[in-house]
């Protein structure tokens, strides 16, 4: 089986010249699939789809998003909106030269996934998101207020539930970057933690964020953080390094400023095509345990239930991470729905 490729792509937008990273694998020939990666997440994520669906015959690509890895990281906010991230994903799609593809993504890149779909329709086979259902980010922060469960986030005390997070992201951006850039071997490990059932109708440590601890805890990630057990993290070591040398590099400005583009991504929503209704084939890979985005005891999944018809729903017993806690269900879910709802892209032998 080939080996895993790199590639990088060139492009002027607004007249600045940009460049996006990309892994690829598998028969160049191959039905296209490609996956998106979240926060604070980076390409190198999705090795084990890229070794797993090349082997089966697709063309597999995996790009660092922008702000990440060795993509372009200005320090301009616009340049994370979901536009303009959509621009980049256009610039890599016609330099691969695919008619149609499988868009794939995790967390943010989920997102970015269903809002290209809902852009896009033309260049999508199908669309699936992991962890983060379909028409709430995409729609905006009011959107995904919508969603909370008020009996477990009373309003009074957690004004924006599960998303306090996002808004203390928003109002307190340069104090939020300097915090994770202070110490990233520490913070960024303990940010794969594994999922628990645990934590299963109970108030998201997320929720906390802003509150009397701040920014989990303190102005600095804690030191004691590094102790934690090995077993309790769901990413490899040589992802870790990986994923900390890069972080290191890009910075976290562009990932925290994906925070102060609600409102741009609100406004980009109104030029959906369809109206943002999805009618092509649509995979939602639910984390069970997930507490961050919990669709057993929040709506969160009701509006992609109510805009998406074609949609296929499962989950696997994992927190938010699914992919690198359950890689192998995770592909058995993909896989099934690939050969269920978009056969047509399946490859030939």
């Amino acid at each position: 089986m080939p080996e895993v490729e790199e590639h990088e792509v060139v492009f002027t937008a607004d007249g600045v010249e940009r460049r996006t990273f990309y892994y690829a694998r598998g028969p160049t020939e191959g039905p296209l699939l490609v996956f998106l990666h979240g926060f604070p997440a980076i390409a190198a994520s999705w090795k084990s789809q890229l070794a797993t669906f090349a082997s089966l015959g697709f063309r597999v690509v995996a790009p660092d998003l922008p702000g990440y890895g060795r993509s372009t990281a200005r320090k301009v906010a616009e340049d994370y909106s979901l536009e303009s991230v959509h621009q980049a994903l256009n610039v890599v799609f016609d330099h691969i030269g695919a008619e149609k593809a499988v868009w794939i993504g995790h967390d943010w890149g989920a997102v970015v996934a269903w809002s290209y779909a809902q852009h896009f329709p033309e260049r999508c086979v199908g669309v699936a998101g992991l962890a983060i259902p379909s028409h709430v980010m995409e729609r905006g922060f009011d959107a995904a207020l919508e969603t909370v469960n008020r009996d477990i986030y009373p309003e009074d005390k957690y004004p924006f539930g599960q998303w306090a997070y996002q808004h203390y992201f928003k109002t307190h951006f340069e104090k939020v970057v300097k915090w994770f850039e202070s110490d990233v071997e520490t913070c960024l490990p303990v940010m794969y933690m594994k999922g628990s059932p645990e934590g299963l109708g109970k108030v998201s440590p997320a929720a906390s964020v802003g509150g009397e601890g701040e920014l989990f805890g303190g102005e600095k990630p804690d030191p004691a953080w590094r102790q934690v057990p090995k077993s309790m993290l769901c990413a490899d070591e040589e992802y870790l390094r990986e994923a900390i040398a890069a972080s290191k590099k890009s910075s976290f400005w562009g990932p925290v400023a994906r925070y102060l583009n609600h409102e741009r991504n609100e406004k980009y929503f109104e030029s959906a095509k369809n109206g943002g209704k999805l009618h092509m084939p649509a995979l939602f890979i639910a984390g069970s345990w997930d507490s961050g985005c919990d669709v057993v005891h929040s709506s969160v999944a009701e509006p992609g239930r109510r805009n998406c018809t074609n949609l296929t729903e499962t989950s696997v017993k994992a927190g938010h991470w699914v992919v690198q806690e359950r890689p192998e269900e995770v592909n058995a879910a993909i896989i099934h729905w690939l050969v269920k709802s978009c056969e047509q892209h399946w490859p030939s032998r």
